[in-house]
């Protein structure tokens, strides 16, 4: 199959996007993942734009992968194992609104089956899951400094002890999709 025909896309926000790109990146069938804002009323934001929650972005993972490796499915059991999609605009000590758990959706079909998917797995959480599920508009690509911030500052605090975890939970509930 021609590569291009099995590329998609998918833009997840699930807290802090150094946690989710340092995970999606190590994905096997994932041929990128950026991180990037969308989901706010300001055209070109910046980190500082969002951090004041007044634009109503997210901070997300842009991520292109190729359905002959791994599914859409798959890809959301990573990330609902990956971060608590059950508190309200928060992923730990990240609070906020461009901290929420989001997921954009680029045609009818891809959000029937996401929220298909988030109805067959509430039962797996004792809380309410409170993922958004939205029409992705433009998409912004962040700052330089954020991009791969992970695996350029793996020793720095928040990346030891917030991502490694993360990473670490992945690897370790996924090992076949390394």
């Amino acid at each position: 199959m021609d590569v291009l025909m099995s590329k998609k896309r998918l833009v997840l926000g699930g807290g802090c996007f150094w946690c989710v790109e340092a995970v999606f990146s190590n994905v096997k069938g994932v041929i990128s993942a950026v991180s990037a804002y969308t989901g706010g009323a300001r055209p070109n934001p910046t980190y500082e734009n969002i951090c004041t929650g007044a634009t109503g972005h997210a901070e997300v993972v842009d991520i292109a992968y190729d359905t002959e490796l791994i599914s859409l499915n798959e890809l959301l059991d990573i990330f609902f194992v990956i971060h608590n999609p059950t508190t309200l605009n928060a992923q730990g000590a990240d609070k906020g609104t461009q901290y929420r758990s989001v997921i954009y959706y680029d045609n009818v079909q891809m959000k029937e089956q996401l929220l298909e998917y988030i109805k067959n797995i509430q039962s797996k959480f004792q809380d309410i899951i409170v993922t958004e599920v939205s029409e992705l508009e433009s998409v912004y690509e962040a700052e330089a400094y954020h991009q791969n911030y992970y695996a350029q500052n793996s020793s720095q605090g928040y990346c030891q002890m917030v991502i490694a975890p993360k990473l670490q939970k992945f690897m370790t509930t996924f090992p076949e999709l390394l």
